[in-house]
């Protein structure tokens, strides 16, 4: 991507599918060099319809590498407000 070698992990306590897997992966083919420009130690979030959250973690040394931390799903976000915290809805 961008002409750099990146690597991606999956955190091994992750159970995610195949199909989950490659969506992941063309989505941060898409994002590409919006991604490449973040420090060493960022993390960035991508919401995504079916899954949820996930949450990816980068590190630059010794190479490009992309963790993909966790994946939240929708019935577990919660916001808050006025009256406390609640289930996020949309």
């Amino acid at each position: 991507m961008d002409g750099t070698n990146w690597i991606i992990r999956f955190s091994p306590h992750l159970q995610i599918d195949d199909d989950d897997k490659e969506i992941i992966i063309k989505s941060l083919t898409e994002l590409g060099g919006k991604v490449a420009g973040h420090s060493h130690g960022d993390s960035f979030l991508f919401f995504d319809q079916k899954m949820g959250v996930v949450v990816f973690r980068i590190e630059k040394v010794p190479s490009f590498i992309l963790t993909v931390s966790t994946i939240v799903p929708k019935d577990q976000w919660f916001v808050r407000n006025h009256s406390g915290i609640e289930p996020y809805k949309e």
